[in-house]
C-alpha cells in the first residue's frame, strides 16, 4: 500500500523494542512515522544483526501471570493496548513454564516484517548523530542503553553534565512490607532532621560482632560476575562494590556504609550494635527501601542468599537486586514531564531504557506510551495519562516523579532504573483485601498473595477503562 497521510510524520530514533513499539502505536492511529535505525550503517558492541527489536540478552519476557505478578500485569495491559511487541512474542513463544519466552530470531523477524509492511511507516537506516533538528516538531528518542556516543554527547550538552549516567551503580531495593520491624527500627543517624525529614528517615538493621564477621566472610566468598567486555567501565571509589570494600579489610564496612555511630536500637537501647545496615526510602509511596552503599557485582542468587543474613532481612523480598554496569539513561524525573516530553523542548520525547526503566516489556511499554502521547498531540487530541493504579501508570510515575530527593547526600540522585514491580503501585484502599471464606488465619504469605491479586485486578480494570475497552 502507498505510504500516504495528510499528517506530518513523527520521527522515532532507535529501532529497538521501545522504538519499534512507539512507531507501531503512532502508525496505527493514522499518523505516518519515519523510524531511524543506525544498525545497517553503524553497529553496536552488543547487537549481532540489523533486525529491529533484536533481543540482545535473554529471550525471556519473564512471568506471564497477570493475576499476581506485576510483569504479567504489564503483559496483559500491553495486549489490551494492541502492542506489536506482545503480538510478536505470543506468535513466537517457546516453552518456559509460567514465563513468556520467545524464539529470538522469529520474534525479531516478526516485528521487522510488521513495521516494514505498514503503509504509514518508513524505515531509514542512518545514524542520527545529534538531537533531532527543530523542524522535526514531533520526535521520540528511543536509543536504549547503547546510545551512540555522538547522540549521548548531544543529549548531555542539552540537558546538563549531571543529567546523563554512563555508569549505573545500583543498590538492592527491598519491599518495605518484607522487612522485620521487630528487629529493625526507624532512625536517622544522630536523629538528624534534614529538609522534609523527621529524624526517622532510615530503617536500621543491627548486627553483633559474630553476625558481622559471618556477613563479611559471605561477601568475600560470594560468587561475582565480571564486567562484560563491551562495558569497559572501571570501578571508582565513589561506588565500590560492597564485596570489594569487604576485601580491603575486615573493618572497612563498619567504618563505611555499615558504621553504627549515631544510632540507638529502639528494641534494645542499652546494647550498642557492632555494625548497622541502613535502608533509605526509595519511592514516594514508601513501599520500597534501598540498601545504602550496597552496590554490588555479586550474582543475583548470591545476593539474595547473603543479604538475607542481615538481621531483619531474613525474609526480604527484593524489588530489584544490585549491580554495576555501563548504562545510558537520563535523570527523567528532572528532565521529563508526565508525557515523557523533554522540558524546554516541546514535541521531543524519550522512550525505553534511556528513560530509566529496565526490562524488555518495560522498555516497550514506555515506547507504547510515548507513541500514543505523540500521536495524540499530532492529532490535536487531549492527552490522557494512564491511571497510576495501572502497570503503565505505575511505571510512568516512577520514571517521571516517583523518586526521593536525597538531602543528606548533596548531588546524589535516588532515581535508578527499575523493572515493574508491585512496590511501584499505589497502596490498595482499606478493605480491598478480604479474607477468603473458610480460611481461619489470614496473614503472611496468604495475605501477600491476596494483596498482589487485588492490585493486579484493579490495574487491569482501570487500564481497560483508560483504553475505552
Amino acid at each position: 500500500m502507498t505510504k500516504t497521510s495528510s499528517h506530518t510524520p513523527i520521527h522515532v530514533i532507535g529501532g529497538g523494542l521501545a522504538g519499534s513499539e512507539a512507531a507501531w502505536q503512532i502508525a496505527e492511529t493514522g499518523v505516518p512515522v519515519i523510524l531511524h535505525e543506525m544498525r545497517g550503517v553503524r553497529g553496536t558492541d552488543a547487537h549481532k544483526t540489523d533486525s529491529l527489536a533484536e533481543l540482545v540478552c535473554s529471550n525471556s519476557f519473564r512471568s506471564d501471570d497477570a493475576t499476581s505478578n506485576a510483569v504479567g500485569v504489564l503483559h496483559a495491559e500491553m495486549r489490551l493496548a494492541g502492542s506489536l511487541i506482545m503480538r510478536s512474542a505470543d506468535a513466537n513463544q517457546v516453552p518456559a513454564g509460567g514465563a513468556l519466552a520467545v524464539d529470538r530470531d522469529g520474534f525479531s523477524a516478526a516485528v521487522t516484517a510488521a513495521l516494514e509492511s505498514h503503509p504509514l511507516i518508513t524505515i531509514t537506516r542512518e545514524e542520527v548523530a545529534g538531537l533531532p533538528p527543530e523542524d522535526w516538531d514531533q520526535a521520540i528518542i528511543a536509543t536504549g542503553p547503547l546510545t551512540a556516543p555522538s547522540l549521548a554527547a548531544a543529549i548531555q550538552a542539552r540537558t546538563g553534565a549531571d543529567s546523563l549516567a554512563f555508569f549505573d551503580a545500583i543498590a538492592p531495593i527491598v519491599h518495605t512490607a518484607s522487612i522485620d520491624m521487630d528487629i529493625c527500627w526507624f532512625q536517622s543517624r544522630y536523629d538528624k532532621v534534614g529538609p522534609g525529614g523527621t529524624g526517622k528517615d532510615y530503617i536500621n538493621c543491627p548486627m553483633d560482632e559474630a553476625q558481622y564477621n559471618a556477613f563479611v566472610d559471605a561477601l568475600i566468598a560470594g560468587d561475582t560476575t565480571g564486567f562484560k567486555e563491551w562495558e569497559g567501565t572501571p570501578y571508582f571509589d565513589g561506588c565500590l562494590p560492597i564485596e570489594v570494600m569487604a576485601e580491603r579489610g575486615r573493618e572497612t564496612l563498619r567504618h563505611g556504609p555499615m558504621k553504627p555511630m549515631g544510632l540507638t536500637n529502639a528494641h534494645n537501647p542499652t546494647v550498642k550494635a557492632y555494625a548497622v545496615v541502613q535502608l533509605r526510602q526509595d519511592n514516594a509511596l514508601g513501599t520500597l527501601y534501598n540498601m545504602v552503599g550496597f552496590q554490588t557485582k555479586l550474582k543475583y542468587g548470591a545476593q539474595a542468599e547473603i543479604f538475607r543474613l542481615i538481621p531483619g532481612l531474613e525474609n526480604a523480598e527484593f524489588a530489584r537486586l544490585g549491580g554495576l554496569h555501563r548504562n545510558t539513561y537520563i535523570n527523567s524525573p528532572t528532565l521529563l514531564d508526565r508525557s515523557l516530553t523533554l522540558k524546554g523542548r516541546p514535541g521531543l520525547r524519550f522512550a525505553g531504557q534511556i528513560t530509566g526503566c529496565e526490562g524488555y516489556v518495560e522498555s516497550a511499554s514506555i515506547g507504547l506510551l510515548a507513541g500514543r502521547f505523540a500521536a495524540a498531540e499530532r492529532l490535536g487530541q487531549t492527552l490522557s495519562l494512564p491511571p497510576e493504579t495501572t502497570a503503565f501508570g505505575a511505571l510512568l510515575n516512577h520514571i517521571t516523579g516517583g523518586h526521593i530527593v536525597s538531602d543528606d547526600e548533596p548531588g546524589k540522585r535516588s532515581f535508578q532504573p527499575m523493572n515493574i514491580n508491585f512496590g511501584l503501585f499505589p497502596p490498595l484502599e482499606p478493605g480491598a483485601v478480604v479474607r477468603p471464606e473458610g480460611l481461619k488465619r489470614f496473614r503472611g504469605k496468604d495475605k501477600a498473595v491476596a494483596k498482589k491479586q487485588a492490585t493486579a485486578a484493579r490495574a487491569l480494570e482501570d487500564c481497560a477503562r483508560w483504553l475505552g475497552r
